[in-house]
């Protein structure tokens, strides 16, 4: 099994958020963690927090990235969801109601601009009327619910792993985040991770459990 084989959104992606001040930043940096609960870092973004920001960003970008891409979507066209999605957040931040459920928003922002984008180049294809084009063009409704519960049960995935400590991760990390189709053999995960490969099933049965343990405290939050 291999886990959120997506596209992988750009390194260098950011939108800075105005307002922030040195003492600001200063004052919140070392509260901030990468498991720190949206809860926190909304309020701390419409303070202007650079740091909560950057952490909300890349807490996210995989999940929305995933869900234009999953859509069929053309690259630059993925590129353009991506990046208006979270300028929205980026101006209206203030205005969800519930900060908790900043994931959900996230997930329904993408979704309605990557519809956008579907109908807009349906749209261009009927005029050219062309049934070879409007035959390559992804359908009108991209991702029913279940296609979106898959994206976002692969985040929480990808959340619970990132609180492991880092010998599970690195081991869980190298026999299901690959880029081969077929899973990796356990004499090169052996060989990579420069463990014993009699200790890689049970360790790995161990790690497996751990991460269902952080998989269902993130559900219940």
């Amino acid at each position: 099994m291999r886990y959120d084989g997506a596209a992988v959104p750009p390194d260098d992606f950011h939108f800075a958020l105005p307002g922030a001040s040195v003492t600001q930043r200063t004052r919140t940096a070392s509260s901030i963690r990468d498991d720190t609960p949206d809860a926190e870092l909304v309020p701390l973004c419409i303070d202007g927090d650079e740091r909560a920001w950057a952490t909300l960003v890349r807490r996210y970008r995989r999940l929305v990235y995933a869900v234009p891409s999953r859509a069929g979507l053309e690259a630059d066209e993925v590129e353009e969801v991506f990046h208006q999605t979270f300028a929205r957040l980026a101006e209206r931040i203030g205005s969800i109601r519930d900060p908790a459920r900043v994931r959900a928003w996230l997930v329904t922002t993408a979704r309605r601009l990557t519809i956008d984008t579907i109908r807009r180049r349906r749209q261009s294809a009927e005029l050219s009327d062309s049934e070879e084009t409007l035959g390559r063009l992804p359908s009108g409704d991209p991702l029913p619910s279940d296609a979106l519960e898959e994206i976002e049960n692969q985040h929480q995935v990808r959340q619970a792993l990132l609180r492991l400590g880092p010998r599970c991760r690195r081991l869980l990390t190298s026999l299901f985040y690959h880029s081969s189709d077929q899973p990796p053999s356990y004499e090169s995960v052996s060989q990579e991770l420069g463990i014993p490969i009699g200790s890689i099933g049970p360790t790995r049965a161990r790690c497996l459990q751990q991460l269902l343990t952080e998989f269902t405290k993130l559900e219940e939050k």
